[in-house]
């Protein structure tokens, strides 16, 4: 019988599936419950290996059996739980029926009520969402803006000292230096890439409503709050002691924060580069085959960092969301948090399509430096603040007798073009000091970049 064909309702799983491939290993209902596997397997090996309850250590072998569950967990596998839940019509619940079936099936006897025990599914759900979210951010998500930030550090350092007309408020302003510029956006993307490489994964382990009552009434000589805080720490994560039922999501909620907030500093970079584009200072190098119209054959757009922007926002709206949602929960408990979590792959995923395409568009761009230069040198007016600022220094050292230095030159400038030969003239008329009126003289837009390209070293 044909297999009937899968229609992707989000492109995330269409269109966009080869970008985001890689996060689905993770934040998918196939990684959430080889995660699930894991957990409850460490948990069983953490009592057995204790003793508790008149239990015996595993055997090396059992346990790497049990522990091939999750590391070998494949589709035929994830099958075999969704056999379970289609019974249980519970997630977790189906994943301990599937461990008793493999405790059987590998022939280790007198261990089925260890499976799941004392535990409520919140405290092998929460592990398992820290330990997916963990490898997410930084095994997958992470990496890619480092390589993005490392694009833009290489092109800052090439470019520099090639001089820029700045537009501040879009209109012709202070001149810069592409590289300065793109030092900025890679220097505030590497300060909050940081705090992300620093976030916080905590976990708990505590029972149905965080009080231990099930753990103590099973066994009160044990001393169940360390344990827990034990068997946490040893999946790397770090302990809640205070918890609900739910372990309360806080570090999310900060986590999700800091990428809506790189994504925004990434949705800037894109309106500033589709800008830059706009204006002719970059051109975008033609990519074989491509179209840009499909009745414009001259048309080359640019797509790559469009798509990002629309990506983004839709990745901040999710993450957004998650963060409102997340940090309430009803009294002890409530299941807004299980519905709002399995979207936590979409918010990543939108970001991620956009790193992609912002990564790919930078490649495809060349600097117009002629289109710079005219720029520059049809925009002299531009150095009315070094000669308004020259003139105020020579007034307060008794070299010039000028009035309002700032308003003869707003006179002579605001909302007008000069040309050299124009702005020369008049600083050779001013009544300053030779030495003041020489260095004037010696500027031009293109060398008054102040101190832009020393500036790129601080990246370092």
């Amino acid at each position: 019988m044909e297999k009937t064909p899968v229609w992707p309702l989000s492109p995330l799983d269409g269109r966009y599936r080869e970008a985001v491939a890689p996060l689905a290993t993770q934040l998918s209902e196939f990684g959430l419950n080889r995660t699930r596997i894991l957990v409850e397997v460490e948990w069983l090996i953490f009592l057995t290996d204790r003793g508790l309850f008149g239990s015996k250590a595993m055997t090396a072998e059992h346990k790497e059996k049990l522990r091939s569950l999750s590391a070998e967990f494949n589709e035929a596998e994830a099958q075999l739980v969704a056999t379970h839940e289609a019974k249980t019509r519970h997630d977790v619940k189906a994943v301990e029926y599937y461990l008793r079936d493999k405790l059987k099936q590998f022939g280790i006897a007198g261990l089925d009520e260890l499976v799941h025990f004392a535990a409520t599914s919140e405290d092998i759900n929460n592990l398992s969402y820290a330990l997916t979210i963990r490898a997410a951010t930084l095994k997958i998500w992470l990496p890619r803006v480092d390589a993005l930030i490392t694009q833009l550090k290489d092109w800052a350092r090439a470019s520099r000292v090639v001089a820029m007309l700045s537009h501040t408020h879009g209109q012709p302003a202070t001149p810069t230096t592409l590289g300065k510029e793109l030092a900025v956006f890679a220097h505030r993307l590497e300060r909050v890439a940081s705090r992300i490489g620093n976030s916080q994964f905590l976990g708990k382990f505590n029972g149905a409503t965080g009080t231990f009552s099930a753990h103590l009434a099973a066994d009160p000589d044990q001393d169940w709050v360390s344990l827990s805080r034990e068997f946490v720490e040893s999946l790397g994560l770090e302990w809640n002691p205070l918890t609900t039922q739910i372990e309360s999501h806080d570090w999310q909620v900060e986590l999700y924060g800091r990428i809506a907030h790189l994504n925004r500093i990434l949705h800037n970079l894109c309106t500033d580069f589709w800008t830059y584009i706009s204006i002719g200072y970059f051109t975008q190098v033609p990519q074989p085959g491509a179209t840009g119209s499909s009745t414009m054959p001259h048309k080359v757009n640019p797509i790559r960092f469009e798509n990002a922007e629309a990506n983004l926002e839709l990745s901040c709206a999710i993450l957004d969301s998650l963060a409102a949602t997340l940090v309430t929960s009803r009294l002890q408990r409530d299941l807004t948090d299980s519905s709002s979590q399995r979207n936590i792959g979409v918010g990543f995923g939108h970001s991620l399509v956009a790193i992609e395409n912002i990564i790919s568009g930078l490649k495809e761009l060349h600097v117009d430096e002629s289109k710079l230069r005219r720029d520059l040198d049809e925009n002299w007016e531009v150095l009315a603040e070094a000669i308004q600022t020259i003139i105020r220094a020579e007034i307060t050292q008794g070299r010039s007798k000028i009035s309002d230095p700032y308003a003869l030159l707003k006179e002579l400038t605001r909302g007008k073009r000069l040309d050299a030969e124009q702005l020369r003239d008049f600083i050779t008329g001013l009544d300053i000091g030779a030495d003041a009126k020489a260095r004037l003289l010696a500027l031009a837009p293109n060398s008054y970049t102040g101190l832009a390209d020393k500036l790129v070293d601080f990246l370092d």
